[in-house]
């Protein structure tokens, strides 16, 4: 059946205004001021937004699909995230990671869950690799794995800078970094290198060395947990004169913590006057953040209602959760609201927080109550 959203102030991420959108087979079909005249032999499902705020689902760009953790032995290993964990907080699309476990936990095993959340109704691609050098990989090599494998879309999170990484050289980093380049180019994909910042003093010497010796281009470079240190976000926001996109994690932050939330480091962004098309924020979700926290997909849409409470323009902070995320990992249709693109849309109450979420053309979750649950949520196993 058609579906037509009446009257929703549309953000594709940019403001159109009053628009009425018109979904069908998964797809964006149409939009535009005054409504289309369909046959009347045509299903049509009118749904009115009463003027609510209709953005693009969000893209989040760092997901631990298949649990992290781990590293306070194996009772601290985190389960994989389900479904609706995903879609009650408005994230459409995720890319799936492995974190410092790429030993019991595999780029096999992260391809299936990304295949099966697809299955299941949301978009779902990831990296090849993990924190160390050399990667483990599927087909023997990063840029086998992101040619021969459809839902691999590059390498990572490669870890720098932190007492858990391979304490890669030079050398041993291009390597990793010009497979993914190659990959991307063969395939058509976007062959990025996604890099875990830790707390060392290096900071993002590495890459930034990368960059200047070699011919890579710097959009290829995405270093991710920039607001972990208040240094080190000042280090990342002069990294992206150079053309890389940085990546801000909505973790918590305690009170006097050497870091910034997702939501300063984003305001503090936007205040240096920096390219509106360089940052983008994700969630760490199912990934280890403390002795006893996991990160949570929900922390995506929060960040942006926090943004929005602070008075944050929603047209310069919503490219950095939809379309810049989209841009990085190569995934054209998504993280916009346009004809022909995926019908992955959010429908923000008026406090800017997700009410409803539509994922391919489908509801998963109206009027804050979820409809779609992941297949084994909520079961109990047998015994």
């Amino acid at each position: 059946m058609l579906q037509l959203l009446r009257n929703g102030d549309v953000h594709a991420p940019e403001p159109l205004g009053r628009r009425h959108v018109l979904v069908g087979g998964g797809r964006v079909l149409w939009i535009g001021e005054t409504e289309p005249g369909t046959p009347a032999a045509w299903p049509v499902e009118t749904i009115d937004l009463d003027g609510r705020r209709l953005i693009p689902g969000l893209v989040d760009g760092h997901v631990h699909i298949t649990g992290g953790g781990g590293e306070g032995g194996f009772a601290s290993m985190v389960p994989p995230v389900p479904l609706s964990a995903f879609t009650r907080g408005g994230t459409t699309t995720v890319v799936g990671i492995l974190g410092t476990d790429d030993t019991t936990r595999s780029t096999a095993s992260l391809v299936a869950a990304a295949r099966s959340l697809t299955a299941q109704g949301i978009s779902a691609f990831c990296l090849t690799g993990g924190y160390h050098i050399p990667p483990v990989t599927l087909t023997g090599s990063v840029r086998g794995d992101i040619v021969h494998i459809d839902r691999i879309v590059g390498v990572g999170e490669i870890a720098v800078s932190d007492h858990r990484s391979s304490q890669p050289t030079l050398d041993e980093f291009l390597r990793v970094a010009g497979d993914a380049y190659v990959g991307g180019m063969l395939a058509g994909k976007a062959g990025v290198t996604h890099i875990h910042l830790g707390d060392g003093d290096r900071g993002l010497s590495l890459v930034t060395e990368a960059i200047r010796k070699s011919e890579l281009p710097p959009r290829v470079f995405h270093p991710t947990h920039v607001n972990r240190q208040k240094a080190l976000t000042e280090e990342a926001f002069g990294f992206v004169a150079g053309g890389s996109t940085i990546d801000v994690t909505a973790f918590p932050v305690a009170d006097g913590e050497d870091a910034w939330s997702a939501a300063e480091a984003v305001e503090r962004y936007f205040a240096a006057g920096l390219p509106p098309d360089r940052i983008t924020v994700s969630s760490d979700a199912g990934g280890s953040v403390g002795p006893s926290d996991v990160g949570r997909p929900g922390a995506l849409a929060e960040t942006l209602a926090e943004l929005i409470a602070r008075g944050a323009p929603l047209a310069q902070v919503l490219p950095a959760f939809t379309a810049n995320p989209a841009d990085v990992f190569g995934l054209r249709d998504k993280g916009r609201i346009r004809t022909g693109a995926a019908a992955d849309l959010v429908v923000l109450d008026g406090d800017g927080r997700v009410r409803d979420v539509m994922a391919d053309g489908r509801w998963h979750v109206r009027n804050d109550c979820v409809k779609i649950h992941g297949t084994f949520e909520g079961r109990k196993g047998s015994e």
